[in-house]
């Protein structure tokens, strides 16, 4: 039988890594895009909550684009506007789950197979 380790988002609990740093680049990823959605939405009230949330996830995952242009480089902006139109999926993001007093638990690894 077969052990393999995958990791699990904490913000994307459908997702499955098989990469640690993978699964810990798409929560920053997720992180940062809920916290651009706010932004948007304090900022544009009349934007639905699902177009800030498409709206964030783009920018987050374009963020080294975003970065660069507005780094007085605003050409930058011309990849994303030559790149084929990219549908953003809506991504549940769950709130971590904390119970007061408990310490939050590190994934557990699976037992190697005996040789």
């Amino acid at each position: 039988m077969a052990v393999e380790v995958v990791y699990r988002s904490s913000r994307d609990l459908e997702r499955l890594f098989m990469d640690k740093a993978e699964a810990d680049r798409h929560d920053k990823m997720l992180e940062l895009a809920e916290l651009l959605a706010e932004v948007l939405q304090k900022a544009v009230p009349s934007l639905t909550e699902q177009q800030v949330e498409e709206a964030g996830i783009y920018m987050a995952k374009n963020r080294d684009v975003f970065a660069k242009a507005f780094k007085s480089q605003p050409d930058a902006l011309s990849e994303l506007l030559n790149a084929p139109a990219e549908v953003v999926e809506p991504v549940e993001v769950a709130a971590p789950i904390e119970e007061p007093g408990v310490a939050p638990t590190k994934p557990v690894k699976a037992p190697k197979a005996a040789k």
